[in-house]
């Protein structure tokens, strides 16, 4: 049997892309998943789906830049399930733009989902999985946290930030709890349509040609959780096999 039969996985920006695949990727596989992000009409059709299908599925509105709904939905899913058993982070934006346009709004708004929403979301659940000295966290990076390239400096700084933390949590939590990071190469997704420069619009569209389905970083995350306790998938890197990066 798959070492996820029953879990209970939180997961972050579920309200469609990767989250959603995920979602319904682990679910199909006997997860119990509860749902969180800010579009609820998107999550109860998700969830709707998932049950219609013999999944169990739970929803909350989320905002990962908000500490208190992370502490929320973890308590939510104690309530629903009495554990957490995984946390996949997966909330992220992605607004690109060279550094001179100035889009300091935008660099903010990365650092707060795409850091502190992680964050926030390894605070809420730590003391936990502790407590069950069990449990798994992953955290969703980027290829650019491998490298960075034009128009994505404060992205990949987010994203390399995401490993280090990840890296260091592991380190000092290990025995009981593992910690993984996905990184993504480019994958369909919502994550380019909050890029309001056009230069990095077009840019990113024509390197979007080569896209993966999200559906392929959900098994990716389904194959990290599914290891036996002993073992921790510390971190996979899954790429467009066209992609040159």
């Amino acid at each position: 049997m798959l070492n996820i039969e029953n879990k209970v996985v939180i997961i972050t920006g579920s309200s469609s892309g990767i989250g959603e695949a995920t979602a319904k990727l682990l679910a199909k596989n006997g997860a119990r998943v509860v749902l969180g992000a800010r579009r609820t009409d998107r999550l109860e059709a998700i969830a709707k789906d998932i049950r219609a299908d013999g999944g169990t599925a739970e929803y909350q509105a989320l905002d990962v830049t908000q500490r208190s709904q992370l502490k929320s939905i973890v308590q939510f899913a104690q309530s629903k399930f009495d554990r957490v058993d995984v946390l996949i982070n997966n909330a992220g934006v992605m607004p690109l733009s060279a550094l001179d346009q100035l889009k300091v709004e935008e660099w903010d708004q990365m650092i707060d989902v795409n850091i502190k929403g992680v964050l926030y979301g390894i605070a809420a659940v730590l003391p936990v999985m502790k407590s069950q000295k069990a449990g798994q966290i992953i955290n969703l990076s980027s290829i650019g946290g491998h490298a960075v390239s034009p128009t994505a400096a404060v992205y990949c700084a987010t994203k390399f930030a995401v490993r280090a933390i990840s890296e260091g949590l592991r380190q000092e939590v290990g025995g009981d709890i593992r910690v993984t990071v996905i990184s993504p190469g480019v994958t369909e997704s919502e994550l380019a349509d909050s890029i309001s420069d056009e230069t990095a619009k077009k840019g990113m569209q024509e390197f979007r040609r080569i896209a993966i389905p999200a559906a392929a970083i959900a098994r990716s995350i389904l194959f990290a959780i599914e290891q036996p306790e002993d073992v921790d998938v510390s971190e996979i890197i899954v790429r467009p096999t066209a992609s040159p990066y």
